[in-house]
C-alpha cells in the first residue's frame, strides 16, 4: 500500500465523529496524520522521465547526507503537534520549535539509530522518511539492522501491530502480518509465535477481544512467558479498518492490559 495517510486520515476522521469516548484523541490522531502526509508528500520525489536518474536532491537511504532535506519539514509538523496536540506534547514541541538546529539533528540521528517509543516527535517525523526509502526501495545505508523474524526485514524495526486477513490461511490457524513502528511497511509472521520473545507454545499465548462493542475486530495478543503484548486488527471482521487508526482508537484494551500487568512491545504513535 503506498501512500498510507490519506485513507488514515479519513478513518480517524470518521471514527472521531462516530466514538465520543475516544473523539479527542482521535481528532488529534487525524491531525498527527495530516502532518506526517506533508513530510511525506515533500520527500517523495517527483519521478525522473527515464527512471535511470534519481532526481537532484533526491533522498538516498543515508540518514544523515538526508538530513538537510528533511530538516525544513520538522518545525511545520511541530506547529501542527503545537495547535492540535494535547498540553504536555504542545509544550514539548513549542520546546522544539525554538531548538537550535544541531539539538534537533542530534535528537533525530539518536532516534534513527537507536529507537525508543519515548521519543515522540522523532518517531513522528521519521516514521513518513522510512516510509518514502520504503516506497523507493532504498534500504537504510546507516541504521544497524538486526532481522530476526520479529523484526521488520526493510528497516529492522520493531512491530508495531499485527493485522490478521482473511485469505492468509496456514496449518498453525492463520498467517498475520506485523506491520513495522518505523517506515509502516508490513511483513508475513506466524500466528502462534510471540513477536517479543519467541514464545511458541500456545496455552502460553493468550487473544484477549471486547466481543459486541466498535472495536470486536481490535484485540490483544499477549504472552505469559515475556508478559508483552502487541494489538492486532482482524480485516477479516471489519474490512474498512485502518490498522494504524484501529489500533488507538481501541486505547481502552491498552489500559486493560496494563492493568494485567502487561508492557507493550512498542507504543503506538501518540503514546499507547
Amino acid at each position: 500500500m503506498r501512500d498510507p495517510w490519506d485513507a488514515a486520515i479519513a478513518r480517524a476522521e470518521q471514527l472521531a465523529s462516530a466514538e465520543p469516548a475516544a473523539a479527542e484523541l482521535l481528532t488529534f490522531t487525524a491531525a498527527l496524520l495530516r502532518a506526517q502526509r506533508d513530510v511525506y508528500a515533500a520527500l517523495h520525489w517527483a519521478r525522473v522521465a527515464h527512471g535511470s536518474t534519481r532526481a537532484a536532491g533526491a533522498l538516498t537511504g543515508n540518514f544523515q547526507t538526508d538530513l538537510p532535506r528533511m530538516r525544513p519539514l520538522l518545525l511545520p509538523l511541530c506547529q501542527a503537534i503545537a495547535t492540535h496536540g494535547p498540553d504536555e506534547l504542545a509544550q514539548g514541541a513549542a520546546v522544539l520549535q525554538a531548538a537550535h538546529p544541531v539539538t534537533l539533528d542530534d535528537m533525530l540521528i539518536e532516534y534513527w539509530q537507536t529507537p525508543s517509543d519515548d521519543q515522540f516527535f522523532a518517531k513522528a517525523f521519521l516514521q513518513p522518511y522510512a516510509r518514502a526509502l520504503a516506497d523507493a526501495k532504498l534500504t537504510p545505508g546507516d541504521r544497524a539492522r538486526i532481522q530476526p523474524d520479529n523484526r521488520c526485514p526493510f528497516c529492522g524495526g520493531v512491530p508495531q501491530l499485527a493485522v490478521l486477513r482473511a485469505n492468509d490461511v496456514q496449518a498453525d490457524g492463520g498467517r498475520r502480518h506485523l506491520l513495522c513502528s518505523t517506515c509502516l511497511t508490513v511483513w508475513p509472521f506466524r500466528r502462534i509465535f510471540c513477536p517479543n520473545c519467541g514464545e511458541e507454545d500456545e496455552h502460553k499465548l493468550g487473544y484477549f477481544h471486547a466481543s459486541g462493542t466498535t472495536f470486536a475486530h481490535v484485540r490483544v495478543e499477549a504472552c505469559a512467558t515475556c508478559q508483552h503484548y502487541l494489538k492486532a486488527v482482524d480485516l477479516s471482521m471489519a474490512g474498512l479498518a485502518i490498522p494504524i487508526v484501529d489500533e488507538i482508537a481501541a486505547s481502552a484494551l491498552d489500559v486493560w492490559a496494563r492493568e494485567q500487568g502487561l508492557t507493550k512491545i512498542e507504543r503506538n504513535l501518540v503514546g499507547l
